[in-house]
């Protein structure tokens, strides 16, 4: 079942820490439990996409330092998604490609980040 990905969504990346959220901003008119329904025009970094506390990839170019700096031992550094369009939309909302619960975005930095609560629990898309 796949349910439609709301502003306050849940997301995780595989090179993140902790847990972020999703701020919808392409799109107000259509709603699922009274909050916006995410399109893919919802990716962009630090606007839609919050970070993940800490990186973790090396292909972070400040990870990747930091760990050099520590002779090799793995030193996490801030994270700054660096994202592109989420994939696997099918149905639209509000003129764009509505997300649902399984889709996925990518980071630069080689994280894929997933829904891991899409905010809401009825509306099915």
């Amino acid at each position: 079942m796949a349910l439609a990905v709301v502003t306050g969504a849940n997301l995780m990346c595989t090179f993140g820490t902790a847990p972020s959220q999703l701020t919808v901003t392409s799109q107000f008119t259509s709603l699922a439990n009274g909050k916006p329904i995410a399109t893919m025009k919802d990716f962009q970094s630090m606007t839609n996409i919050a970070p993940f506390a800490m990186c973790t990839s090396l292909a972070n170019p400040q990870v990747a330092s930091a760990t050099a700096a520590a002779l090799g031992v793995l030193t996490p550094m801030p994270c700054v998604p660096a994202t592109t369009p989420w994939t696997c939309t099918k149905t639209m909302v509000g003129g764009a490609p509505a997300i649902d619960n399984s889709c996925k975005c990518m980071c630069a930095y080689g994280g894929q980040i997933s829904v891991i609560f899409p905010g809401q629990t009825s509306t099915v898309i």
